[in-house]
Parts: structure tokens; sequence; C-alpha cells
């Protein structure tokens, strides 16, 4: 349900308004070391700045828990920056088939 956004990529320049700032406003402002404000009459500052638009530095990623139902992933923290992952998924682990019992089939398999 959380309908469609853009995940931010080096380079990619959007622009910024009051429906998508929340999206981004943790990537500008932790990661990428800018201070964002936005005023009363609805502009948004960047590092003091008056900004429509923003022009993002670092690749980022979404990361989905394994536990899509109850995880605590990017839909709890936003966008991860790529300096911050230090690993990869490899292989299928476990899995259960949410109608009950184990798909077996799926088990130790390789990610592509």
């Amino acid at each position: 349900d959380f309908g469609p956004f853009t995940i931010p990529k080096k380079g990619m320049k959007i622009n910024l308004d009051k429906n998508n700032l929340a999206w981004y406003r943790r990537v500008i402002t932790a990661y990428e070391k800018h201070s964002l404000v936005v005023q009363k009459n609805g502009t948004i500052l960047i590092d003091g700045k008056k900004a429509t638009s923003y022009t993002f530095k670092m690749n980022y990623y979404w990361m989905m828990g394994d536990n899509r139902y109850n995880s605590v992933d990017s839909r709890v923290w936003g966008f991860v920056p790529e300096d911050h992952i230090v690993g990869k998924a490899s292989m299928v682990w476990f899995s259960k088939n949410p109608y009950g019992g184990v798909r077996w089939d799926r088990l130790f398999t390789g990610i592509k």
C-alpha cells in the first residue's frame, strides 16, 4: 500500500514538494548531511537556500526483511545508502508456504 515512488540513485534529480518530501528527508539529512527545513508557507530550505529539487550524491536501495508481513525493513527506516550494505543474499535457507507446510523445492536454492 505504499504506492509508486522513485528509489534514488547517484546523479538523479527529483523535484521536491510536500507530497514526496517524507520519502527523501532522511536521505538528504542523515546520509547526505544537509540541513532541511520546511517553512510554514511550504518553502523548502536545504542548507538555508530555497530548494525545489535535489540531486542525490549516492545510490540507494529498498531493503525488504525476511518476513514481509512483520519485518522491520525499508518500510520503517527508508532507503539504504550503498555504503551501508555489507552483504548479499545468495541462498534461500527456508521457505514456508503461507497456506501451511514447507516449500521443499525452494530450500537451499540460489538467489539470482
